[in-house]
């Protein structure tokens, strides 16, 4: 997997980018993009005049960042917006206050074996691989739009 540093220094330098570059981008399909906006607070694109929504780089850095907590480390939706926001609570020195302990890290829910890892692709040609990886980011989705609240 790529490295956020190296993700963004692939992220074109421009003020503002439409919804289906970031989807394009963050390799993140574009519904899943709008639910994304629904359940973090933090991610807020602007929208234009004709109601268009406009994506910053600051923006495209969280999705990134959104999608690894989700789908690399297995955080629930509930436990990543946790995450960011005792994050962003920790860098304006808010992490706790006196006389309390700091709150325990949020352990990501376990997810079942087959959903955790990528196909293997193996064997596969690129349009096959490519099936499969889409497939796979879809199921991911879905399960994303199936968790409680």
């Amino acid at each position: 997997m790529a490295s956020a540093a190296t993700r963004a220094t692939a992220v074109p330098d421009k003020p503002f980018y439409r919804i289906g570059e970031v989807s394009k981008l963050t390799a993140t399909k574009q519904f899943v993009l709008r639910y994304w906006e629904t359940e973090f607070p933090t991610l807020q694109p602007v929208k234009s005049p004709k109601g268009h929504r406009l994506y910053r780089r600051e923006d495209i850095e969280l999705v990134f960042l959104i999608k690894q907590l989700l789908y690399e480390q297995g955080f629930t939706i509930a436990g990543a917006r946790r995450h960011l926001s005792e994050q962003r609570d920790g860098e304006n020195g808010n992490s706790h206050t006196v006389g309390h302990e700091p709150a325990a890290p949020t352990r990501p829910a376990p997810r079942p074996e087959f959903v955790s890892a990528p196909p293997r692709s193996e064997g596969l040609s690129h349009s096959q691989r490519k099936l499969l990886l889409n497939l796979h980011e879809e199921l991911l989705a879905i399960l994303t739009l199936l968790e409680p609240r």
